[in-house]
């Protein structure tokens, strides 16, 4: 039984959003930035999906986690 091999495919490595624009600020009252970053379920998605660097996925989490807070953010959609 021949296997046949897969070719090697390159993917194109993810740019931080946040490090390549560094004027797009990352703050609780910035909703619309923070929206990005959440599932329909209202979960934060993963830094994988994202494609931020560490550094970013942590104050993103930290700042969703603050608008959650002062109720401008749900914590999950119905």
């Amino acid at each position: 039984m021949a296997f046949e091999r897969k070719k090697n495919i390159r993917y194109k490595k993810k740019v931080c959003k946040f490090c390549a624009n560094r004027e797009m600020p990352i703050d609780y009252k910035n909703t619309d930035v923070l929206r990005n970053f959440i599932s329909e379920t209202g979960k934060i998605e993963p830094r994988r999906l994202t494609g931020v660097c560490p550094k970013h996925q942590r104050r993103i989490s930290r700042e969703i986690k603050k608008a959650r807070q002062m109720a401008l953010l749900p914590y999950i959609a119905i």
